[in-house]
């Protein structure tokens, strides 16, 4: 996994801009310690910082073919190629010879061979830039799911391009500005597709295809989740089911560096170790290692709520016991989560505010103690949007609302946004919500998604409305975690892999009829099925309990003093956006998620105010 970033100028020489795009790329270092580099051309300039997992010598870029002494392709890459073996195999039949044993340099070869259509025979995560010196055109492509990053910021002449908002706002051209627009998406959590919050910055939309030549830039979509009627009873879509992810999981096993699991004792994370597990065994590289995150004292002392039932500890360890992983608990207290460096870090590697708070931290100290041994995870991200684990995937009240279902009033509690102001917003001042009219937007992009779903004909009902939900997490909601885990990982320099995001897997699954996908009356119906005789008892039977938080009731005093020095700062610039009354009110006597939640945004809203110098054009 890399961090890529480059710029296209067909008005400039970039061979004089050397400087500009060094800067630009040494903001990706986080993404890619081991290496570095810079290829430019007179209107292209590409730039590269590397985590090298496959070909470790072979595989540096920017990577370019040579024909005749004159460079007739370049790219700068992120990402796996699943199957590039076989693709590699193909196009050795075509008469292509290679020069390392890089998935790289396949996809250079497979551009040569087939075009811009060449993505459609991908299978991976990946985000990349390839620049034809013959044609005087860039690409820049993301996979089918989102899982790679990939931003980009049109000019007048040309366009930038980065892994992360930061490699464009490296350049002294581009401001950090965010518009009322920006700043409502940011609030509204509809995760528009290709909206980057900074004003005139763009994020590809995942499945497509960005050309950018002389006469401007053109997009082409390459994938999408297609309508079908699914023909397969039951039994034969269980055994489909395993055999995929048996595939996927043998697939995402190959890298030339220490591998492992990111295990929480949830069906999703152990279903992987499983099958990771059985997999290294079996190519005598066993066994597994596993890692989870565990908060000091909170197995002993864990008290269930209504969002979690039972703490994850005895389930991760019964997991890796019955397969035989090597399992390790990352154990973490209060006073590591509020450390500033581990949460300035945070801010760095996601480039905006998120609220997350405590969340996103302890996912960063775990993947900086993983990384000490291991440097590629497998994880098992995007389960609950396939196969519907979600608690509102269940609930009749959300199923019928006209909103995003995360976002439905039932969802208070967990932070969705009803009539009221949910938690995010109950500290930021009236006005401001007012002039946003965050109602207004969510219906807006509501509306969008909703035009999007592909239909079956005489699809009515229940299953009607359930192939709406489905593709709203499939093509929204699953951003969430996607790029929760992608930036707070290389930002450590670890590479998480996402088997669950498999395009071949996600197709299938999505025209299940959601009457299978619920077969046996509880959630994920289809993946218990299709890998009980792998799983504990207790693991199979487990119900579904979200990313663990800790319950020492010291972080949320600590997130009292924090936010009461906030509020004491004059100069603090998160002032002019939040209510002060209802800010000392909560400090007062807010407790809980509402604290919790509130607290954490306007806090990570400040920090990304100061360090970003962000103008706000409200």
């Amino acid at each position: 996994m890399c961090g890529i970033t480059g710029w296209v100028a067909f008005d400039k020489d970039l061979t004089t801009q050397r400087g500009t795009l060094a800067a630009m790329t040494e903001t990706m270092i986080c993404r890619g310690p081991d290496a570095g580099g810079l290829w430019l051309d007179t209107h292209a300039g590409l730039g590269h910082h590397r985590l090298a997992v496959i070909d470790i010598e072979g595989g540096k870029q920017p990577m370019t073919v040579e024909r005749d002494g004159r460079t007739v392709l370049a790219t700068t890459y992120s990402g796996e190629v699943y199957n590039y073996r076989e693709l590699r195999a193909e196009l050795e039949s075509l008469g292509h010879s290679f020069l390392t044993s890089s998935d790289t340099e396949v996809v250079l070869h497979a551009y040569l061979e087939w075009g811009s259509g060449f993505a459609e025979r991908m299978n991976g995560m990946y985000a990349f830039a390839l620049w034809d010196p013959r044609e005087q055109e860039l690409l820049l492509i993301r996979d089918r799911m989102g899982i790679k990053p990939l931003y980009y910021y049109p000019t007048p002449n040309g366009v930038l391009f980065g892994s992360e908002p930061k490699a464009i706002l490296a350049h002294p051209s581009v401001r950090a500005a965010v518009d009322s627009e920006g700043l409502a998406e940011l609030l509204a959590l509809t995760k528009t597709p290709g909206h980057a919050i900074y004003k005139g910055m763009k994020e590809v939309v995942p499945g497509h295809v960005i050309r950018v030549r002389r006469e401007g830039l053109t997009t082409r979509r390459y994938w999408a989740l297609e309508a079908r009627e699914h023909t397969d009873d039951t039994e034969t879509t269980v055994a489909r089911i395993r055999e995929l992810l048996e595939d996927i999981v043998a697939r995402q096993l190959d890298a030339d560096v220490p591998l492992c699991t990111l295990l929480s004792g949830g069906l999703d994370s152990s279903v992987i170790t499983a099958l990771a597990h059985r997999g290294l065994v079996r190519e005598g590289a066993g066994p597994v290692r596993s890692f989870a995150v565990e908060f000091a004292g909170q197995t002993e002392n864990f008290t269930a709520d209504w969002l979690r039932g039972t703490p994850d500890g005895p389930y991760a360890r019964a997991l890796a016991e019955h397969v035989g992983a090597d399992h390790t608990d990352i154990v973490l207290d209060t006073a590591a989560l509020m450390d500033r460096a581990g949460r300035d870090a945070v801010l760095a590697a996601r480039d905006l505010p998120n609220g997350f708070g405590e969340g996103d931290t302890s996912l960063y100290l775990l993947f900086k103690a993983i990384r000490e041994c291991s440097k590629v995870a497998l994880s098992g991200e995007a389960a609950d949007e396939l196969f519907g684990g979600y608690r509102w995937f269940h609930s009749p009240e959300q199923i019928r609302s006209r909103s995003f279902p995360w976002l439905s009033p039932v969802g208070t509690r967990s932070g969705g946004v009803g009539q009221r102001r949910s938690p995010r917003e109950a500290m930021l001042d009236g006005g401001l919500l007012t002039k946003l009219d965050l109602p207004g937007y969510r219906a807006a992009r509501y509306r969008e998604a909703l035009a999007e779903v592909p239909r079956l004909d005489g699809e009515r009902g229940l299953e009607r409305r359930m192939r709406e939900i489905c593709h709203l997490h499939l093509t929204r909601f699953v951003q969430f975690p996607l790029e929760r885990k992608d930036r707070v990982s290389m930002a450590t320099g670890l590479e998480v892999r996402v088997p669950f995001c498999d395009h071949r897997l996600v197709q299938y699954v999505f025209n299940t009829p959601w009457k299978m996908k619920t077969f046996d009356g509880r959630e994920k119906s289809l993946l218990r099925a299709a890998t009980r005789d792998l799983l504990p008892e207790a693991v199979a039977n487990r119900v579904k309990s979200p990313y663990p938080s800790i319950q020492d009731p010291r972080y949320s005093e600590a997130l009292r003093g924090e936010l009461s020095r906030v509020l004491a700062d004059p100069e603090a610039p998160v002032r002019a956006l939040i209510d002060l009354s209802a800010s000392r009110q909560a400090i007062e006597s807010a407790s809980g998620v509402e604290l919790r939640i509130g607290s954490e945004f306007v806090l990570s809203l400040d920090s990304w105010l100061r360090r970003y110098d962000v103008s706000l054009e409200i």
